[in-house]
């Protein structure tokens, strides 16, 4: 088995092991450099900076990706481990010195299920850690030395009930790893920011109706709202422009289960205008996932023609 252990500030697991969010976002100050070191359902280990060479907590890899800090903020805020999007931006530059840019990008490497150990449960990697690695290195549980880490790490995981409930293979983990993977995105209760991160790049940064590229008017709609047992998955997602999200939230617009848009009348009848919304009916939809088990689910879909829509 693969797993990973990234380093990361005091300040930053401090943070966040008070709040106990059920998602976070492990960034680093570049995103120039991809993190392929994990597929989905990976564990992802924190280490502290030297000296305090101290593995202290980890969690499950959903995705990464490279994103301007603001976006980074609009979907995980505190989770990011820091105050304000102000405090990232500073980070960033702190880290990395020759990035200029007011909305500077990051790399994203976006955690479910994080936990946080007591002192008393820290891993030293006093002897086990070179002091000149200082964005984190993969373990392989092939490598006996590694395994020896790995059986450490689980015995603290098989310790906590809700770790136990969550792996219930956690102890045949390494033989059933690509099950697991395979099993994850389904199996995850994900969070608000992992659903809007895994819908962007689920539609290529597109928006579904219209194409839209530019990033900071593109949102992550449920289909089926969250507060009405719509789930956090990307097949109840789409990615829409800003306006055409509200109008979709209003139940103007709509799209059947053969991806084809529908838009209300009520529009026109209420507000005097929306040609350019007009011009979308009966149109496919612009652009889906790749992956059909990723697409828009037909029973999201009717729920949203039947309950929203506004004909």
């Amino acid at each position: 088995m693969i797993f990973w252990v990234g380093i990361t500030d005091t300040d930053w697991f401090e943070r966040l092991s008070g709040e106990q969010p059920v998602e976070v976002n492990f960034w680093q100050p570049s995103g120039r450099v991809a993190f392929r070191a994990l597929q989905p359902g990976g564990l992802f280990l924190f280490k502290l900076h030297h000296p305090r060479n101290f593995i202290v907590g980890g969690g499950w890899f959903v995705r990464y990706s490279a994103l301007p800090a603001s976006i980074a903020w609009k979907a995980f805020e505190t989770k990011n481990g820091v105050g304000s999007v102000a405090e990232l931006t500073t980070r960033v530059r702190k880290y990395s010195k020759d990035n200029s840019s007011p909305d500077p990008l990051i790399g994203c490497s976006i955690l479910e299920r994080p936990f946080f150990w007591s002192r008393d449960a820290w891993i030293d990697l006093s002897g086990r850690w070179a002091a000149n690695i200082v964005r984190g290195r993969t373990f392989d549980t092939d490598v006996p030395a590694d395994a020896a880490l790995w059986a450490e790490v689980r015995d603290r995981l098989s310790t906590d009930p809700e770790e136990r409930l969550y792996v219930p293979n956690l102890h045949d983990l390494d033989e059933s790893a690509p099950r697991w993977t395979q099993e994850f995105l389904t199996r995850a209760r994900l969070g608000q920011g992992t659903f809007r991160i895994l819908v962007t790049e689920g539609y290529g940064r597109r928006c579904a109706m219209t194409g839209e590229r530019t990033l900071p008017v593109l949102e992550a709609a449920h289909i089926r709202p969250y507060s009405e047992s719509g789930p956090h998955r990307l097949s109840n997602g789409l990615l829409l422009r800003s306006d055409v999200h509200t109008l979709f939230d209003l139940g103007f617009l709509t799209v059947t289960d053969d991806y084809r848009i529908e838009v209300s009348k009520r529009i026109k009848a209420e507000y005097e205008n929306g040609r350019d919304y007009y011009a979308l009916h009966g149109k496919a939809l612009a652009n889906l996932p790749a992956r059909l088990d990723e697409r828009p689910s037909a029973q999201y879909l009717r729920w949203h023609n039947e309950s929203r829509f506004r004909p």
